[in-house]
Order: structure tokens, then sequence, then C-alpha cells
């Protein structure tokens, strides 16, 4: 049995050099090359990391050292690139959200099952220290039983830092971060059942760095209210307008017993807080030393573990194409002022080994 994995990456935006500094550090993983719409960024990409720049997506697809792709394009390139890669044979770990529909996610699922091919996705944030001692004190039963979630993701201003900010608000807030914390509720309490949402086009006028205008007409606010199948209720913001100074950040989880603050459900060395009902918080130490920041390879890295080793991966499609099924319910109740259900389901992950 091979020892390690070649892996592509498809897609050198504004990731790519953060996977690329993570993947090229992991033994189970060689970087071989990469490649993108516009050469000069794979280019740059390997010249700094390693590995070779291929002019196209299938000139890269054709390497037969390559085992593994890791797809870092724009969200609406995501069904096609995943397509073409799967049906290339190999294995494909993907930026979120897996596709724009759940028809099309299903059908990602689906056509990496018939090929005997893994296919994973972002985000993995739930797999940091801090989100893995969140899930551990849930676990263990020291909050009793959890019946409200407090999801709080802003995430505004895109276009004050990001070059390219214009696909982020295609998508809008809901797409684009709402799949951080709901993949990380979800990992832990398992699928959603029912779907509320009210939006609103805050802003619809922005400017790029560079002073170029640019006009936004999806909601740049949305609050959708989640039940999951497990019994809690989730009230879920996400939006492009309030920055990340907000004092509303993080996770809560409120049970009967108490409750436990998480202040990201992004990085890996967040704080963590617990108290009994009426209580002050207290600090909960972690499970162990934390990685600083976020490590964006964690989830590819899990997966080539996976497949070395014959086990299950974590991140999964199916999961991820559940999340979009969600996402693509709260768009339609916008739409309708209604309810609206959710059917598919997934294999919760297991914690990860160091917390389990």
């Amino acid at each position: 049995m091979a020892d390690k994995l070649g892996v592509g990456i498809i897609g050198c935006g504004n990731i790519a050099g953060r996977y690329a500094a993570n993947l090229k550090q992991y033994p189970e993983m060689e970087l071989v090359g990469a490649t993108d719409i516009d050469y000069s960024r794979a280019e740059a990409l390997t010249k700094e990391h390693g590995g070779q720049p291929y002019r196209t997506t299938a000139e890269l697809l054709a390497d037969d050292r390559i085992q593994m792709v890791v797809n870092l394009t724009i969200h609406h390139a995501h069904k096609a690139v995943i397509t073409e890669a799967l049906n290339a044979g190999k294995h494909v770990y993907s930026e979120k959200p897996l596709a724009m529909t759940y028809a099309d996610a299903r059908e990602l699922v689906e056509l990496a099952q018939s090929k005997g091919l893994r296919l994973g996705c972002s985000p993995i944030t739930w797999m940091g220290e801090a989100q893995q001692t969140a899930w551990k004190q849930i676990r263990e039963g020291r909050l009793g039983d959890v019946r409200v979630i407090f999801a709080e993701v802003n995430w505004g201003r895109i276009e004050t830092w990001h070059p390219a900010p214009e696909p982020f608000y295609e998508v809008g807030a809901l797409y684009d971060v709402g799949v951080y914390p709901l993949t990380l509720i979800t990992t832990i309490f398992g699928p959603a059942r029912r779907v509320w949402a009210k939006g609103e086009l805050l802003k619809p006028d922005r400017q790029t760095l560079d002073g170029r205008p640019f006009h936004v007409s999806t909601p740049d606010f949305v609050v959708s209210m989640v039940e999951l199948e497990s019994g809690p209720v989730v009230r879920l913001t996400t939006d492009f307008y309030v920055g990340q100074h907000s004092k509303q950040k993080g996770v809560e989880f409120h049970g009967d017993a108490g409750s436990l603050y998480i202040s990201s459900w992004q990085v890996f060395d967040a704080d963590v807080e617990f108290t009994e009902f009426g209580k002050k918080y207290e600090p909960v130490p972690l499970i162990k030393e934390p990685y600083h920041g976020t490590e964006w390879g964690r989830g590819a890295r899990d997966m080539a573990q996976a497949i070395l080793e014959n086990r299950p991966h974590r991140a999964t499609g199916e999961q991820a194409a559940h999340v979009v099924e969600i996402l693509e319910a709260a768009t339609r109740a916008m739409a309708s002022g209604e309810a609206v259900e959710v059917h598919s389901t997934f294999q919760q992950p297991a914690p990860m080994d160091w917390a389990s």
C-alpha cells in the first residue's frame, strides 16, 4: 500500500496559498502541482509551495501521479470541476459549498459512489481543538438536553479586504458563510428537518479595493430558524454587512443543565466557556494545545489518511449535500414566507481520535 497520495490543486485564488502551506507539510500527501484559469497564479503558487503548474484542468487530471484533487475554485464552478475530476478517476476534496443546489450536490455524491471514489468537502472548522472541546462537553452530557442554539456569522464587508469580492456577494452570506456553523451544528446534533428564513438586502451598491463599483442583488442579511431532527432549534444569523468586530459572534448551546459558548466557529484556538443556569461563564480548558488560527488542510489530510488506512473520512460529501439542502430550504423559505422541509440525511462523523 502506498504511504502517501499525490495531490493536485484546482483553483489558485485567495485561499489556495493557505491550503498549499498545510498540504506540503503532511507526510500522507505530496503536492504534485496546481492549475488555474489564470496560469500565472498556478505558476506563483507552485513556485512558492512546490509542484508543477498545469495550463489546464485536463492536463492536471491526466497526470497519473495525482490520485486526489483539492478543488478551490469559485462556488459556481464546483459542480463542473468535481464532476470532471471524478470522471478522471480522482478522489476529490472540495471547498464549500459542495454545489449550489441540492440536486447537483446529490448527483456528485452518487457519481463518487458509483466510481468507488472518495468525495469530501469543507468546512472542517468543527475539527478544531476548541470545537472538538465543545462537542466533547455536549457529548458527555454537561449541558443536559440541548434545546436552543444561537449561531452568529457577521462577515462584512468583504470588499474591504478581498481583491475579488463579487463572487461572494453573488452567492450571498447564507451560502458562503452559513455553511460553517451549520456544518458544526449538524456534526454534533445530526440532520435538520425544517427551516424558516427571512432575508434583506441592506447595502446593494459597493466598491472594490481598487475603486470599482459593483451591485449586489442577493440578500446580504439572513436570519434562519432551523429545526433539528434530534430536537434542538437553531437561530442562525448570516450577514455581509456587520463586521467581525460585532460583539455578537460564535455559537451558544443552551441546555437544561447549562450553557456552552464558543467564541468562533472558525478558528481552532477559540475560547470555550460553560455556565450553569443563572451563573457566570467560566473558561473550559481545551482538550489539547490548539492550532493557532485555522488549519485549512486538516479535512483534506483526514481524507488522505482515511484512503490510505481504508477507513471512513470525516468531512463527507453526504453531509455537505445535506447542508446544501438546508441552505436551499432557507432560500425557498425566504421566497415563500413559509417553513420548508429538509429530507436528506447523513451519517454523523466520528470525533477526532484525540477528542474521543
